[in-house]
């Protein structure tokens, strides 16, 4: 037996308007974009967020390891401010200091004659090229570093 409609109720229903009994179609509907774009915000959340820790991936292992932390720093306390800070952390490019400080001593060790402090180190200038009036060329170039080689970066990973 079919229901019979209120005299009052318009004949002309809408189409997503359903009968009791049947399945309503716009709610299934709107719960599977629902859950769709729930999923894609977390994902573009997380992508954003490791955004720093993605830049700092290329540079130095220290650098690294300091915006990682302040990246999860900021996302298990809600502080925007440690992720700015990781952010910029990770658009500096250091220089590599200890690098140059070691060539430096080296270099400096190597004009006194002085035997290196350690074994990486080039060999000192020989005792009779000290002694002699003359002074004759060192045996590198002043910036070539026989000890060990450049370091290359890290390609990127993106």
């Amino acid at each position: 037996m079919a229901a019979a409609l209120n005299p009052v109720a318009s004949h002309n229903l809408p189409s997503f308007i359903t009968a009791p009994g049947e399945t309503d179609v716009l709610m299934v509907v709107t719960a599977v974009i629902l859950g769709i774009s729930i999923l894609m915000f977390g994902i573009l959340f997380l992508r954003l967020h490791s955004l720093p820790e993605r830049m700092a991936h290329r540079s130095h292992k220290l650098q690294f390891e300091i915006v990682a932390v302040l990246g999860l720093i900021a996302l298990l306390t809600h502080i925007h401010a440690f992720w700015i800070a990781a952010l910029l952390l990770a658009l500096i490019d250091f220089p590599d200091l200890p690098g140059w400080l070691g060539r430096i001593a080296r270099a400096v060790e190597r004009i006194a004659g002085l035997k290196p402090a350690d074994d990486e180190a080039p060999a000192a200038p020989d005792e009779t090229a000290r002694d002699s009036k003359q002074h004759k060329a060192p045996a590198l170039a002043p910036y070539e570093n026989a000890s060990r080689p450049a370091r290359q970066k890290e390609p990127t990973h993106a």
